[in-house]
């Protein structure tokens, strides 16, 4: 599963839905918040029909019936980038009013792996709470910090080694990335 909130930095989510599309035997299911389409205009050139074909399936914020709000539907975990501060709230908290918070209520209650990449900052002492409550829960908290060892050469670089390493904590391989070896 994979949820697009509206914080900056629409192009993680994205970037997630174009490496899981080439993976075998992933079934990808996409939660776009209102707020995340209007991010996406804002942000890049990609036409949030684009970005919603990219996904096997696609779920509306409101369908609290959706498969992927239930237990009984098997996954191999949620990513959700970037991660705003609201969703962060609502996972830390448990306030599933909405598809995506639902979905990783779920996903944590299931002891899944739920991938938070929150975006916003800087943070203050109240976003730090609610990440350690979030990480008390069984959520990774993965705000995309760019690594620099892999030395990137394009801002497309720096996503798609954010997103590599997320993903990979839902136990798929989604494409290659440059690891650190020493110095």
């Amino acid at each position: 599963m994979l949820a697009i909130t509206g914080a900056s930095g629409a192009v993680y989510g994205i970037r997630a839905l174009e490496l899981l599309r080439d993976v075998d035997d992933v079934e990808t299911h996409a939660v776009l918040t209102s707020a995340a389409k209007m991010t996406i205009g804002i942000e890049t050139a990609v036409s949030v029909e684009r970005v919603e074909a990219l996904a096997d399936h696609v779920h509306g914020n409101r369908d609290i019936a959706a498969p992927i709000a239930s237990g009984s539907f098997r996954t191999a975990g949620m990513l959700v980038a970037p991660c705003s501060i609201k969703t962060l709230s609502a996972v830390a908290t448990s306030a599933s009013s909405e598809l995506v918070a639902r979905a990783a209520d779920v996903t944590l209650k299931e002891r899944r792996p739920l991938v938070l990449l929150v975006r916003e900052t800087p943070f203050h002492l109240g976003h730090l709470r609610l990440m350690t409550r979030a990480a008390e829960i069984g959520a990774i908290v993965q705000p995309p910090v760019p690594a620099f060892y892999n030395r990137p050469e394009t801002i497309d670089d720096l996503v798609t080694h954010s997103v590599v390493r997320a993903i990979e904590h839902l136990g798929i391989e989604a494409g290659e990335t440059e690891r650190w070896h020493g110095g």
